[in-house]
């Protein structure tokens, strides 16, 4: 259970009453004075952390937010994301966790999109932010009297009442999480209380159970990402873990932060398995951890194996996705690393693979991923539109096929979308930058295999009559435009590009004549 009796008559609730943030408190009244995160030197207790998220939630309705209001956060790893998520949800807010590596105009789209009524920045995004919000919203930077003062008004005596916890909706919106479709701008997946507490409990009813109270836990990947957001500090909030907090991955740096910190649990990707792997001494860096899993992109078998061989234990993966809050499958649900499978559905996850005419594929043959279960999202922002059916099933859009132990693997992702280091690029925005660039006529992404980052961007440019392409120069335009991880690695200037018979390009007929080159 996500919630003990114990804890439940703690706070008055069910489990399925729930907000998020109770997970918080519930854990402070377990052990108020064990450790819940530790960010650098800082370290911070279940106590401290939830007087400072009350504060700040209180210090919300102070600048008169109002439930069901959206709150964006452009943080890094640090207590601040912390106190600021679960605050904006004890408030009864939404959070909207935006990428920190994305240029003012990305950043831009975003809040228009979701139409927050606060963004929360710090200093190292603070300009972008700045720049890209303009007058859409109010900012506050950490460490500024913009957001000192919200903590500051929730903090005194006459703060405002938070919301009644007899009243909360558990189907209200916990998070806005920005994924990227085909084609098209990027659509907004409304998680709500009760899919992402789902999850937990999905997760949590394994066994043995990937986490407890007494684990400590790395989160080097990027909070704003769900696999983060949800696997990570979500769990460690539910049993009580204590999190320890990096900005940034750097192999040796963080191997130090798991012997120092006595890490057991490990949550990564793929990126940080390679890199880990060619570190000579890795065995020993790791001999504390109990438990290192892998997700957001497929983990190369030779690495997986490499890893298990040194390690004399396996690296665990999963697959899921941000309209599932994220976990739909894992290999930790089997017992077997095996390599290229994904494992099976979380206890509570249905999943069913079907052919293109609707139908149960045969024993073996591949078939799209549907998925169904508590966990899943309330449909795209703003109205919900393409949630799952009547009937509770979604259709993912990837496919995989099952193997003779019920094991899944997975055959592609969404036929154009590209997954860079578990990032999500898809090809419209990057192609959209590409062809507004001097001298460019036609442009066309698609995903290239890259041992570091599991794939990587590469684009066709067809260039206009009479002109010739730059490729240094295109590269520059973009990195103007584009996050890091959406450039093209790769420009190759073309003569035409190959289209549909309704004009569209053919970018699966492009990935054909690479295979075959």
């Amino acid at each position: 259970m996500l919630v003990t009796d114990e804890g439940t008559e703690l706070l008055g609730r069910t489990p399925r009453d729930l907000n998020l943030a109770d997970l918080v408190r519930l854990s402070t009244l377990r052990h108020p004075d064990a450790p819940a995160l530790h960010a650098g030197a800082r370290a911070v207790t279940w106590q401290e952390l939830d007087s400072a998220v009350t504060a700040f939630a209180a210090g919300l309705l102070r600048q008169g937010l109002q439930p069901g209001d959206r709150v964006a956060l452009c943080l890094g790893n640090g207590p601040a994301f912390v106190v600021s998520y679960f605050g904006a949800l004890r408030a009864g807010l939404a959070a909207v966790p935006l990428n920190t590596s994305y240029t003012p105009t990305e950043l831009g789209a975003l809040v228009a999109a979701s139409g927050p009524a606060l963004v929360v920045a710090e200093p190292d995004t603070a300009d972008a932010v700045a720049e890209g919000v303009a007058e859409r919203a109010p900012v506050a930077v950490v460490g500024e009297p913009s957001y000192d003062g919200i903590v500051r008004a929730g903090s005194r005596a006459d703060a405002p009442p938070l919301p009644d916890p007899s009243r909360f909706d558990p189907e209200s919106l916990a998070v806005l999480l920005f994924t990227a479709g085909t084609a098209g701008p990027p659509k907004g997946a409304m998680l709500s209380h009760r899919a992402m507490l789902a999850n937990l409990t999905q997760l949590l009813a394994l066994e043995p159970a990937p986490i407890d109270r007494d684990d400590v836990l790395l989160l080097v990947l990027p909070l704003f990402h769900v696999y983060a957001l949800g696997t990570g500090l979500g769990l460690a909030a539910a049993v009580g873990a204590c999190c320890v907090l990096a900005e940034r991955f750097d192999p040796r740096a963080t191997l130090d932060l798991v012997q120092e910190r006595g890490v057991t649990n490990v949550l990564g990707a793929p990126p940080m398995y390679v890199a880990w792997s060619r570190e000579p001494d890795l065995a020993e860096r790791l001999s504390g951890v109990r438990t290192l899993v892998s997700g957001a992109a497929p983990l190369a078998p030779g690495v997986l194996t490499l890893l298990t061989e040194r390690l004399g234990r396996p690296v665990w993966e999963g697959y899921g996705m941000t309209e599932a809050s994220p976990v739909v499958a894992t290999t930790l649900g089997t017992g077997r690393a095996k390599p290229g499978s994904v494992g099976r559905p979380l206890p509570g996850v249905e999943v069913r693979l079907m052919d293109e005419d609707g139908h149960l594929v045969d024993d073996g043959d591949p078939g799209e991923i549907e998925v169904r279960g508590a966990n899943l999202f309330s449909g795209y922002w703003p109205d919900g539109t393409g949630g799952p059916g009547t009937d509770g099933w979604w259709a993912t859009g990837d496919v995989a096929y099952a193997d003779e132990d019920g094991d899944l693997h997975l055959v592609d992702r969404r036929r154009d979308l590209i997954l860079v280091s578990g990032f999500n690029v898809y090809p419209f925005e990057v192609e959209t930058v590409l062809g507004a660039a001097p001298g460019v006529a036609e442009a066309a992404v698609v995903g290239i295999p890259d041992e570091e980052s599991g794939s990587a961007v590469k684009a066709y440019v067809v260039p206009l009559a009479g002109q010739e392409i730059d490729r240094a120069a295109l590269s520059a335009y973009a990195a103007e435009r584009l996050a890091r991880f959406k450039c093209p690695r790769e420009i190759e200037v073309v003569d035409s590009l190959p289209h549909s018979a309704t004009g569209k390009v053919a970018r699966s007929r492009l990935r054909e004549a690479m295979a075959r080159d």
